[in-house]
């Protein structure tokens, strides 16, 4: 008697401390017993449970189909096997995947029923992602799956679309195969800082494809984790933008230059001209400005009509851009005038570059044409703002064209 007691008390331990949840109801459905797993997974005390029946957790989201085919079985006697979606007591919703055995007296009768839980909400979300990876897979989107060295584990069709290379090019390699060289390693450190601390990252990156070419990326790249918490994968969704990037370097462009010669307009030098101030003042940078226009210009329009007019200003404004650094500033100010603003450029440097300026359009033919300019200068000094030092620049080109044109003008006062 004393093992058959040793016996009923292990079974009854292995029970209470089983990893799933067990309850035991009545031919009724009325909860007789439970175990701990039950209590600590659907939130609910076992007075609570007692004496009532599963409806406590239902969620009202199972189809009632389920509920039908689930007491027809056990009516009949079998063993019935199926998913719910029930509720915990402070309203979260979660799957189980449920078995419920029919328990039978010495003459046959059912007498009890048992339920073994096991909460497959986790299963079900991986299963839902796996699902979606595959959709995406086929998808257009180009993805990539990395183990967590990142060596790569997978990529799609659209993946070779893009880079160029094929699934088994780059198998077991990292993405570093990629790599531009436009990123430093801050902007790789906050990739990986936003990937450690949330899971996801996402945005623009630029990398270069199996032929050699740098183009730019949509990128958007997920961790995925284990039960332990450890991350097993990364997941790489990324689709080009070389086109919407070319289209708002269009605009931007379109938004900045003079549509027929291409220097800046009067807006970006405008803004251009501001920067250069702040920095004259900030770090004692010294600037110039040139201010010059193509001396008797309606002459020329009135003789030979605009389209000789507009294809001199075109002409005269590649040679001028030939003479400028890197550095400098070309805009077309308005109709045939122009400005330069040459960085790092005292007035002695800027008017012998005005000179040999000078010299150069009135010995060139420009589409056939003998064409000079007249030129005012003028230098930033400390307390300069925009207006005053346009001012002078001005005032030295009316003197300049006072004087007979085609020549330069310094306003050094």
């Amino acid at each position: 008697m004393s093992a058959l007691r040793q016996r009923l008390n292990q079974l009854s331990t292995a029970v209470e401390q089983s990893p799933v949840a067990i309850a035991i109801t009545n031919t009724e459905g009325q909860i007789e017993y439970v175990n701990q797993r039950f209590v600590d997974v659907t939130g609910y005390s076992r007075e609570e449970l007692l004496g009532k029946t599963p409806a406590v957790i239902q969620s009202g989201e199972t189809a009632p189909s389920v509920y039908r085919d689930l007491w027809e079985t056990l009516k009949a006697g079998e063993v019935w096997r199926g998913e719910m979606l029930n509720r915990r007591k402070n309203g979260e919703c979660y799957w189980e995947a449920e078995v419920i055995t029919p328990v039978r007296d010495d003459q046959g009768q059912v007498v009890n029923y048992v339920a073994v839980k096991e909460d497959v909400t986790e299963r079900r979300r991986q299963k839902r992602e796996l699902e979606l990876l595959a959709t995406v897979f086929k998808t257009g989107q180009a993805t990539m799956i990395t183990d967590a060295e990142m060596r790569i584990e997978r990529a799609n069709q659209a993946f070779t679309d893009v880079t160029g290379y094929r699934e088994d090019e780059v198998l077991g390699k990292t993405p570093k195969i990629f790599k531009s060289g436009r990123h430093g390693t801050a902007f790789y450190r906050r990739l990986w800082d936003s990937l450690f601390d949330t899971g996801h990252w996402q945005g623009e990156i630029w990398n270069r494809n199996k032929f050699g070419e740098v183009y730019p990326l949509w990128q958007s790249i997920t961790a995925v984790y284990d039960d332990e918490g450890e991350i097993r994968h990364f997941v790489a969704v990324f689709h080009s933008i070389a086109e919407r990037k070319r289209m708002e370097n269009e605009l931007e462009r379109q938004a900045t230059r003079d549509h027929l010669t291409g220097a800046l307009n009067r807006r970006a030098f405008d803004d251009s001209l501001r920067q250069a101030l702040e920095q004259a003042e900030r770090d004692s940078m010294p600037f110039t400005l040139l201010l010059f226009d193509i001396d008797h210009f309606k002459q020329v329009n009135d003789r030979y009509g605009h389209d000789v007019g507009d294809a001199i200003l075109k002409r005269l404004t590649e040679r001028v851009a030939s003479t400028l650094r890197t550095t400098d500033i070309l805009c077309r100010w308005g109709g045939e005038e122009f400005t330069i603003l040459l960085q790092g450029t005292c007035l002695k440097g800027a008017a012998s570059f005005a000179e040999r300026l000078r010299y150069q359009i009135a010995g060139a033919r420009l589409n056939g044409l003998e064409v000079t300019i007249s030129t005012g200068i003028a230098q930033y000094r400390p307390g300069d703002g925009m207006n005053s030092l346009l001012a002078r620049a001005d005032d030295a080109l009316y003197r300049a064209k006072r004087m007979g044109r085609n020549c330069i003008v310094v306003k050094d006062e």
